[in-house]
């Protein structure tokens, strides 16, 4: 799944860490999500979402692989 956490947290003038504090995880679970090796919950996406105040399917994108 590909997303655009970091280029949205740019636009924020948010850190990982600063991320992470307002959705309730740690700042490794935002980089694991940025790098593409963990796909949060429905939950954590829209939480994300939210704060990153974008449309969680203008955030998130599923890749041809994720149909298989």
């Amino acid at each position: 799944m590909k997303n655009l956490i970091k280029v949205e947290r740019a636009r924020n003038d948010m850190s990982q860490a600063a991320l992470a504090e307002k959705v309730n995880v740690t700042r490794q679970t935002i980089h694991a999500i940025e790098k593409g090796r963990f796909v949060p919950s429905t939950a954590l996406a829209l939480k994300i979402s939210s704060v990153l105040k974008i449309k969680v399917d203008d955030l998130f994108e599923l890749e041809e692989t994720d149909w298989n």
